[in-house]
């Protein structure tokens, strides 16, 4: 994916981070949530890969039992266009195969600080019965704070599913693999305590343990060869941690770690001073000489077990037993050496005896073929074997294995199970059946998916604990409404009658936030018709009222209720008092027979610009009104006074401009001299 692309219209792409055996990683941007995040997206080769999809599941599914500050947390697990995805936490840094390379040698409290985190999140993940399998400096991430977080669980298994591999194939890498993944033999926990030993040594060296020209030859290592000192490398370096790595790394898991915790007890005390000069931990093992390390990334390598390397182990092949022959054949030679000379002279008179007893040694001979025959063609009875969570090619081949055949295969929606996957098997797992008998599989067809249904009106709160309870992702964004009160729902991203799986799915709820508020500006000295259009924009209902007022030019707000400053909010009533002519007047005749008075005028600023330009127009016996009488800048809201100079016959007018649009324009603007 290239940067500025947006995934689900919600991730936007900001640059690629890199790329592995299995998916593309990049790093992205939550529309949403505003924040940085890692997307992970299934290779585009893979897309079809039954096995690699159910791996890369298998990541989100392992990532969402998991809650450890030292485990990267999984945000969101999406499709699109059939390409599966995940969304994960962001980590600023960089692998702690970088942090090697950049930071060596690091000091042994800092390489313990390292192994504690790094051991405390495997700790989690075996708690929770899940096997990472591929622990490797590249899959532990350092941010620029120091911190460590464990990731890439895609080949993750639980201790309760099958760890025995079928395929003559195995994953992990290589220089971190223990010797019972190697052979494709049964994992454990003490399979991530051998790479964790092995992790440990790079820390205190710089380098792994076995290098070789293939990775078979590696995995021989792994399974036979001596793991090197480290004191070899670094004689400063204490027994006591030397002895940490050996013990993790013993050929035989039993003379392994019993779990991690204990490794990690052994490691806390391992810089005390009765620890440093300890006695070298031994145990029995023979081996190669230490190599420098070569990268390598995931892999599926051959089992070692199978390889030309390690021919003098040969599979063996069970025969019929013929012991039963061999007694007719003694059987035989018993009867011809009874046979006395005697009886040869009168053969003639026992030829029928004999006769008989050949005869019933043929028919011995021949009962037995007939047994062990039987034996062999006869169909064994045997366990159906458990397929639940294969592919359906994989439990093809599993039930191929134990000699029984697939008979219809069923579709079932399934929670639980990913598209593709094998729910179960008729005959059951528990079912014991006859060679050649067909097994019936029932396959996921997906999620169970309902119709989502219309939230909008409805309190926020409420809906959100409901369908959390039933898998879906929430989130909310507020707007303003006025027709929703405070908290009920005003939208939602997903449409009413659209269906959905609940546990794969996420909606963005629109939550209102009430009616919007607004402050009530200062209306003294504006028209009618600029209170008509401010009221209108609020959604004020306007009561004019009128007042007679000498002193004042006509038609403009002498007062208001609310008053200025007041929180308004659609709907509401502003009252306003217009000035009228008075019979009185202040202004004064001059001896010309002209009168001079003020008009007052409020401007008010308009608060989304940084300043305003404000303009003012005025018509009287001295100015013309195409002409600007006053120029002016505001940045808050500013009274403008405007002399007139008028005969007592006459009228004036003016006219205020803000930016372009007029707010004020009074064309009978007239005073009479007492």
């Amino acid at each position: 994916m290239r940067a500025g692309y947006i995934l689900n219209g919600r991730y936007k792409i900001v640059r690629s981070i890199g790329s592995g055996g299995m998916a593309n990683v990049y790093e992205a941007y939550d529309l949403i949530l505003g924040r940085k995040v890692t997307v992970k997206m299934l290779r585009m080769d893979l897309s079809d890969d039954p096995a690699a999809i159910r791996r890369f599941k298998r990541e989100a599914l392992s990532l969402t039992e998991l809650e450890n500050p030292h485990i990267v947390s999984i945000y969101d697990i999406g499709e699109v266009d059939g390409n599966q995805y995940l969304v994960m936490e962001y980590v600023d840094g960089m692998d702690l195969k970088q942090y090697i390379r950049k930071n060596f040698p690091l000091g042994y409290e800092r390489v313990i600080e390292i192994m504690e985190q790094v051991l405390d999140a495997v700790k989690e993940a075996h708690k929770h019965n899940i096997i990472h399998r591929d622990l490797k400096p590249q899959n532990i991430l350092i941010d620029k704070k120091g911190k460590v977080k464990i990731t890439d669980f895609g080949i993750a298994v639980v201790t309760a599913e099958t760890t025995m591999t079928r395929t003559n194939t195995l994953l992990g890498s290589i220089h971190y693999i223990s010797p019972e993944q190697a052979r494709g033999k049964l994992v454990t926990k003490q399979s991530d305590i051998y790479s964790l030993g092995i992790i440990l040594f790079e820390l205190l060296t710089g380098r792994v343990p076995y290098q070789g020209k293939s990775a078979v030859s590696i995995a021989l290592k792994h399974y036979s060869g001596k793991m090197p000192s480290v004191r070899s490398f670094d004689p400063k370096i204490p027994q006591s941690l030397e002895n940490i790595v050996l013990h993790a790394t013993a050929k035989d898991p039993h003379e392994r770690y019993n779990d991690v915790a204990e490794m990690a007890a052994d490691l806390k005390s391992s810089l005390d001073p009765d620890r440093i000069h300890e006695e070298k931990w031994h145990f029995d093992q023979d081996g190669q000489d230490f190599d420098e390390d070569q990268d390598e990334d995931t892999q599926i390598i051959p089992e070692v077990i199978n390889s030309p390397e390690y021919s003098e182990l040969e599979k063996t092949k069970e025969v019929p037993n013929l012991s039963k022959f061999e007694g007719i054949r003694n059987q035989e030679k018993q009867v011809a050496a009874s046979v006395t000379d005697s009886e040869r002279r009168s053969r003639r008179g026992s030829l029928k005896r004999r006769e008989i007893i050949i005869g019933a040694a043929i028919l011995a001979v021949v009962v037995t073929v007939v047994a062990i025959f039987a034996i062999i063609t006869t169909p064994r009875v045997i366990s159906v074997p458990d397929v639940s969570g294969m592919t359906q090619a994989e439990a093809k081949r599993t039930l191929k294995e134990d000699k029984l055949n697939v008979g219809k295969v069923l579709q079932r929606e399934s929670d639980h199970y990913y598209q593709g996957q094998v729910i179960k098997t008729d005959p059951g797992k528990t079912v014991k059946a006859r060679q050649d008998t067909d097994v019936n599989l029932v396959v996921s067809s997906g999620p169970v998916q309902r119709t989502f249904g219309s939230y909008v009106g409805q309190d926020y709160k409420k809906v959100k604990k409901d369908l959390n309870r039933k898998g879906v992702t929430v989130y909310r964004r507020s707007a303003y409404s006025s027709k929703y009160a405070l908290g009920e729902i005003i939208g939602q991203s997903i449409k009413p009658k659209q269906k959905v799986a609940f546990k794969q799915s996420t909606v963005l709820f629109t939550v209102s936030r009430g009616q919007k508020q607004s402050q009530l500006r200062d209306l003294k000295n504006y028209n009618l018709k600029s209170v008509q259009d401010y009221a209108e924009d609020l959604g004020l209902k306007l009561i004019v009222q009128r007042r007679p007022v000498s002193g004042i030019s006509a038609g403009t707000v002498i007062s208001q209720s609310p008053a200025a400053g007041t929180a308004v909010q659609r709907g509401m009533q502003l009252t306003v008092v217009l000035a009228e002519k008075s019979k009185s007047s202040s202004s004064k005749s001059s001896s010309n027979g002209t009168i001079k008075f003020n008009v007052g005028v409020t401007v008010p600023y308009d608060s989304t610009k940084k300043t305003n330009k404000v303009q003012v127009y005025l018509a009287d016996s001295d100015h013309k009104f195409s002409n600007v009488y006053k120029t002016l800048t505001i940045d808050k809201d500013t009274k403008v006074n405007i002399p007139y100079v008028l005969k007592e016959s006459d009228t004036g007018k003016f006219k205020v401009v803000r930016d372009g649009k007029t707010l004020f324009e009074n064309d009978n603007v007239r005073k009479t001299a007492p």
